[in-house]
């Protein structure tokens, strides 16, 4: 159960809830993480149609998904790394499908219902289309 777990990370202080639940859930289970960020700016989104180079902000998503790859390796849990490109709730329930994973990690934020009509909510997307069970820890403010 849970061999290969995708982690969905944001960049963002967020991540630094959600990662000690999925160390320990490896550690404990042997599981392969997955590693995933999807950047979703405007070079992102026409990355592949306007055939641009990579953006200064996607090599720091790159370089940022490595280092927390390289901290959990240390800890002896087998990982590798995703940076996708484009929507992110459409490119996680993708890569989750494609890559044979059997868990998605996410951290939420806990938006209300304003919240989530302005900002928009990748966890309400996500959980609503996949089969996957999703695993959701409440970023905190730190």
């Amino acid at each position: 159960m849970y061999k290969k777990i995708l982690v969905a990370l944001e960049n963002s202080r967020a991540d630094k809830s959600l990662l000690p639940h999925v160390r320990q859930l490896a550690q404990l289970l042997g599981s392969h993480l997955l590693l995933v960020h999807v950047a979703d700016g405007w070079a992102a989104r026409t990355f592949d149609q306007l055939k641009l180079t990579e953006s200064e902000e996607m090599r720091a998503d790159r370089r940022y998904l490595e280092e927390r790859a390289e901290e959990l390796r240390r800890d002896g849990i087998s990982v590798s790394v995703q940076l996708a490109l484009g929507d992110p709730p459409a490119e996680i329930i993708k890569l989750a499908e494609a890559e044979h994973c059997e868990l998605i990690a996410m951290a939420g934020h806990g938006h209300r219902l304003v919240g989530d009509l302005i900002l928009g909510s990748t966890i309400h997307t996500v959980r609503h289309n996949t089969s996957l069970p999703v695993l959701l820890v409440r970023a905190t403010e730190k």
